[in-house]
């Protein structure tokens, strides 16, 4: 199970996986907030206490976290919609996550994941850096999209 590094540019974390389903199948899980705990490798997501059913551009939902033992609640907002392909959603600190589906035939997918940390200010970018939260994050990407992908192995 290769996880594929993402050159997104600068002040991004990217990865890529193909996955062994269709991309309307995942996109559903990434739509739907209150599925956001199966998808996440982190183990810091825990389950939605706001959410739509579906997300789309411009919904807001709130999402019970846990890191370094602390639990907290947050509220994103949905920035980029692009429905069966894009979901990106900014995190209240000005971070966003981004998920892009590419369909390679009709059962597998190309699926991104990219934290993005590009529009945050130096001091920002440095305490995610200080706390080790691009790091962390990275490890994350990489666990998410390797768990999907094993989701749907064959057999």
């Amino acid at each position: 199970m290769t996880v594929t590094v993402v050159d997104a540019g600068p002040g991004k974390i990217s990865r890529s996986v193909e996955v062994n389903a269709p991309a309307q199948e995942i996109f559903e899980i990434v739509a739907d907030p209150r599925r956001h705990s199966e998808l996440d490798g982190s183990g810091t997501v825990k389950d939605a206490v706001v959410a739509p059913g579906r997300l789309e551009n411009g919904s807001k939902f709130s999402v019970r976290m846990k890191q370094y033992g602390v639990p907290y609640q947050i509220t994103s907002q949905v920035i980029d919609f692009a429905d069966g392909r894009v979901v990106e959603w900014r995190h209240p600190l000005g971070h966003s996550w981004r998920w892009e589906l590419t369909p390679l035939s009709d059962s597998t997918t190309l699926v991104t994941e990219t934290f993005d940390y590009s529009r945050l200010g130096p001091a920002k970018a440095g305490g995610l850096k200080l706390f080790g939260s691009l790091k962390n994050n990275a490890a994350g990407i990489e666990a998410t999209l390797r768990g999907l992908q094993a989701r749907y192995q064959p057999g």
